[in-house]
């Protein structure tokens, strides 16, 4: 038989790379199928590979005020999984039913269900099973730990943050909640930011997958992880102190009047952010489940009213804006009116009067309202009031938020102006109807609300907050002046219907608003009434626009005496907590009567 030749060193070298190259093509090609995987076909994967996968719940954002102070934000907790084989694997490694001792122990002591739980101790199809989700991180430990100690084995926990909302029903309505966790360990948002803005805050979970025996992971075994990104925090424009103050105040104020809810606002007059949107009745966004339901939304934003008779501050800007009226212009108001088979009243009785235009604000005149808006063209007030924000959304970014109703061009008659010139007939959400108030204090100028500070999407993909600010001019600087010094004889104890209102030390420009409640369900007025003040501060050198409303207070008492009230506490604690000094300058003198002498 011939002897076999020795290879070369030349030809073994070669051979030598060729392995090599055959052994890295192999690494490179599982790189390449690692790489192109999708997260969520790893648990998948997982069942026909005998691997074992975890989530890696990524960090929800928080929700913070203007100045950082946290509204809702995660904290340190656990989730509680188990390793159903193990659970029922007995000290000496033979197969026992242990899974119902462990599921009542569970039960015990945490809020789970103990059918739930079983079924999972008994899977045979998988190596994970949540137990429980969002458990605070020492009560986690302590359980796992205490199962330990009675035999159980099985469980462990992985980082699985809390949400919770230190704040408690501070901007609870605005702030919103989730709901919990369910089979899938999958937490859902339920409402308000939360809710709006869930893609933003929630980040995305990640996941590692890894090779075990015996329930114990393979040190050299396979392993991959995709990382948890964490969701980013959104910055509100709301002060948490000026909003506890405002919810405090507001409360009261419904409570004392025997109202049924109430809303407030505070906005930067000059910016148009939301400093506090308060809702009455609200809940502790940490407890939601203790709340009515109808609470649990954002009434100043999604239920829709008349506003009665701060609607006049509109139609009267309007009018003099268009050169129609001045605030001396004079006018003779008779005890009623008829229109059309329709009669319309004052909210007193009296004879003729001879009221100026001031006046017909001061002492909020419906008649001397409708009397002005007779100066209008076709169209003319409805084409204002659009401008000022009524019948479209403010869209801060919220859902549910309501357009209100603002009539067509096609049902524009005359009859529907006169009802809607002093409020009646058209309806507003609080936050709209803040803004068109705004509108004035800010020399004439609509700047759209912002409830988010900088700018950020919503998962409806609206783009939000004080970076998308926009600004139009409404009425001329000159007619937002000549209102403003109107309005401020609305709170002279001598001249006007709301000296409750007065701000001490403070010019203050205002409106009362009483307006009959439409009820759905008859489709008439039922006898109930919506009070309210808007105003803002200070008149000369606005700083701030307040507005309070009280629905269906049974006390008797009207805008100026419920809400009046409740506006004067609101707008002093906001000018202190901001350091805005008074202006120092006289408060307004326009004559409200004329043919009397005083109407120079």
């Amino acid at each position: 038989m011939p002897r076999l030749r020795r290879a070369s060193p030349v030809v073994r070298l070669r051979w030598g790379f060729v392995v090599i190259a055959m052994v890295l093509s192999v690494f490179a090609a599982r790189l390449v199928q690692l790489q192109a995987i999708d997260p969520g076909d790893l648990a998948a994967m997982a069942a026909d590979e005998g691997l074992q996968t975890v989530t890696l719940p990524a960090q929800r954002g928080d929700i913070l005020d203007r100045n950082g102070e946290l509204l809702a934000e995660s904290a340190d907790g656990k989730m509680i999984i188990a390793d159903p084989l193990l659970v029922n694997t007995d000290d000496e490694g033979n197969e026992a039913d242990r899974a119902p001792a462990l599921a009542r122990f569970l039960a015990r002591r945490l809020d789970v269900d103990y059918f739930t739980v079983l079924s999972r101790l008994r899977r045979t199809d998988t190596r994970f099973q949540y137990v429980a989700r969002e458990v605070p991180a020492a009560q986690a430990t302590a359980v796992v730990a205490a199962a330990a100690d009675k035999g159980f084995s099985g469980l462990s926990t992985q980082r699985d943050p809390i949400r919770e909302y230190p704040a408690g029903d501070v901007a609870a309505n605005l702030v919103g909640f989730l709901g919990t966790p369910d089979s899938e360990g999958v937490t859902t948002p339920l409402a308000g930011f939360e809710l709006a803005f869930n893609g933003l805050l929630s980040g995305t979970d990640g996941t590692t997958t890894y090779s075990s025996a015996g329930g114990t992971r393979t040190p050299l075994g396979e392993s991959t992880t995709i990382d948890a990104v964490d969701g980013q925090d959104l910055t509100t424009t709301l002060d948490r102190e000026l909003q506890w103050y405002t919810q405090r105040v507001l409360r009261q104020t419904v409570e004392g009047s025997g109202g049924e809810s109430g809303v407030a606002v505070v906005m930067d007059t000059r910016t148009g952010e939301v400093l506090s949107l308060a809702d009455y009745p609200t809940y502790d966004a940490s407890d939601p489940t203790d709340a009515d339901s109808d609470d649990l939304g954002t009434r100043s934003l999604s239920d829709v009213y008349e506003p009665g008779s701060v609607e006049k501050v509109l139609t009267l800007s309007a009018a003099v804006d268009a050169g129609l009226v001045t605030p001396r212009t004079k006018l003779t108001v008779p005890g009623s009116l008829s229109r059309l088979g329709t009669t319309i009243h004052d909210w007193w009785e009296h004879g003729d009067l001879q009221l100026t235009l001031a006046g017909v604000l001061a002492k909020s005149s419906n008649i001397g309202t409708v009397l002005t808006a007779d100066k209008f063209g076709n169209g003319q007030l409805r084409r204002y009031l659009k401008q000022f924000g009524l019948g479209a959304v403010t869209g801060v970014g919220v859902s549910g938020e309501s357009a209100g109703i603002l009539p067509s061009l096609a049902q524009w008659t005359s009859v529907t102006q006169d009802r809607v010139a002093f409020g009646q007939g058209v309806s507003v959400n609080a936050l709209q109807m803040a803004a068109a108030v705004n509108t004035v204090a800010n020399g004439g100028v609509y700047v759209s609300p912002s409830l988010v500070s900088g700018s950020a999407t919503t998962d409806a993909g609206d783009t939000v907050g004080t970076g998308t600010t926009t600004t139009h001019r409404v009425i001329s600087a000159s007619a937002a002046s000549q209102t403003a010094r109107m309005m401020e004889r609305v709170v002279d104890p001598d001249a006007g219907v709301a000296p409750g209102a007065q701000v001490a030390g403070y010019r203050v420009a205002g409106k009362t608003g009483t307006a009959q409640r439409a009820n759905s369900d008859c489709g008439c007025y039922d006898g109930s009434f919506t009070v309210s003040f808007a105003g803002f501060a200070p008149a000369d050198d606005p700083r701030f626009t307040v507005y309070v409303v009280v629905q269906g207070p049974t006390n008797g008492g009207g805008g100026g005496s419920v809400a009046g009230p409740a506006f004067s506490k609101i707008m002093g604690y906001a000018l202190r907590r901001y350091a805005v000094a008074p202006t120092g300058t006289k408060a307004s003198d326009l004559p409200v009567e004329w043919g009397t002498g005083d109407d120079s």
